[in-house]
């Protein structure tokens, strides 16, 4: 393969560029944008249902993932869209400060969700192909390494950089502009250096148009056709049925004034707390519990691994109740229920390899990620509405009963007691 021959770039040189800025472009679209219409003043019902609709790109991907293969060569596609990307958001820092800007800005995120899912699919893509099997599996802890990185500099550093401009300029809608046009240049800068960096190996071509349909309609057909598949579906969904709803309103609750049930931080600290320490508590939390599983096997570690993911989340009610003013503490009970997301989380990944294991693995797992941003997208766009309907208080006790449906199914699943053992 043409991705081990002497003068191709080594992987150090672009793997951990083309994982990072996998992930910037999800971070601003799930993330920064819910951050900043929270600052721009719009109503927390607006921001989780219009913002949730932006997972529909990753939930339908799979629909179109056949036609990265079908057209033109992966390095294409990455190179193209980090350009479309940059562009996306640049476009975004030039309609923050006009009129009628959520919906102008809005339909440039939509953009952006779409170059973003799709970048994926051709960056995972060429992974496979660029890497001789033996690198597959030693670079995977810097891909997501990486990956989470981008995660820490978007949620905390971006986060915080929106902050400081605003103190420093007086003005929010500038200081947003500013982040967004700073992030449009670093994607065209990445779009040039991934041209010119990128490997070219051999194996990255279009596929032939006969096979395409065959093989496209036959894995959605054999995915539906596995045992266990309405549980499987029911799992997929409801897993992350109060996270969905959580995460939509936990950097809202942070801001938001103390006289209405919020903590009042500022965009600054929320940087820190949430955007570092809490993602900083979330990748621990996976590495724990991905070494943990190797050791017992997911089946065993089920039900500790969902009590991880669920029983955190009251760390809120805490919060809204006792409204503290301490940094270590609110940045304390982030990072808990952050590290046990993390923890938790681990289970739910598991299972979807479990699922597609099998002919059409690739095809498989994608269509599971497909109903895992379902899973986020549905639950996510109501949760603004009962919260301003209910206060904060009301709506944390919410999330925790809306656990118990991950539970019913949970109890209900099969799986292969030496699955995610190490042997």
């Amino acid at each position: 393969m043409e991705g081990s021959a002497p003068n191709t770039p080594h992987p150090w040189r672009w793997i951990p560029t083309l994982y990072f800025s996998q992930g910037l472009p999800y971070v601003a679209a799930m993330t920064l944008s819910v951050i900043m219409y929270k600052n721009l003043g719009v109503s927390n019902t607006d921001i989780a249902l219009y913002t949730s609709w932006l997972y529909l790109p990753w939930v339908i991907k799979p629909l179109w993932s056949p036609l990265v293969d079908l057209f033109r060569t992966k390095r294409f596609w990455i190179v193209g869209l980090q350009f479309v990307v940059g562009a996306s958001l640049a476009a975004v820092a030039l309609t923050v400060p006009g009129p009628g800007f959520f919906r102008a800005t809005l339909a440039v995120f939509w953009l952006l969700a779409f170059s973003s899912a799709t970048h994926d699919i051709a960056a995972d893509g060429f992974y496979l192909l660029a890497l001789p099997t033996h690198q597959q599996a030693s670079f995977v802890g810097v891909r997501s390494t990486f990956f989470r990185l981008a995660m820490i500099a978007g949620q905390g550093g971006l986060v915080w950089l929106a902050g400081a401009l605003q103190e420093s300029t007086g003005n929010m809608v500038q200081a947003w502009s500013l982040v967004f046009g700073s992030l449009a240049v670093l994607f065209v800068l990445v779009g040039f250096y991934h041209w010119f960096v990128l490997p070219r190996p051999g194996a990255d071509h279009s596929v032939c148009a006969e096979h395409f349909t065959t093989g496209y309609f036959s894995a959605f057909v054999s995915f539906f056709q596995k045992p266990q598949i309405v549980i499987i579906l029911a799992y997929l969904l409801l897993y992350r049925l109060a996270e969905a709803q959580l995460l939509k309103l936990a950097t809202p609750f942070l801001l938001d004034d103390r006289a209405i049930g919020g903590l009042g931080l500022t965009t600054q600290q929320v940087g820190i707390y949430y955007g570092t320490v809490g993602v900083l508590a979330l990748t621990i939390g996976g590495l724990i519990g991905g070494y943990i599983v190797s050791r017992w096997g997911l089946q065993r570690l089920l039900w500790p691994l969902i009590a991880c993911m669920h029983v955190p989340n009251a760390v809120y009610i805490l919060l809204a109740v006792t409204q503290p003013t301490n940094p270590l503490w609110i940045s304390a009970a982030v990072a808990i229920e952050q590290l046990g997301y993390g923890f938790g989380f681990t289970a739910y990944m598991l299972y979807m390899m479990y699922v597609a294991r099998g002919e059409n693995q690739t095809a498989h797992y994608a269509i599971c990620t497909g109903f895992m941003a379902l899973g986020m997208m549905l639950p996510g766009m109501a949760a603004g509405w009962i919260q301003e309907h209910i206060g904060y208080t009301n709506f944390f006790v919410w999330v925790m009963i809306a656990t118990v449906p991950s539970l019913f199914v949970t109890a209900l699943l099969k799986i292969d007691p030496a699955f995610g053992r190490k042997e």
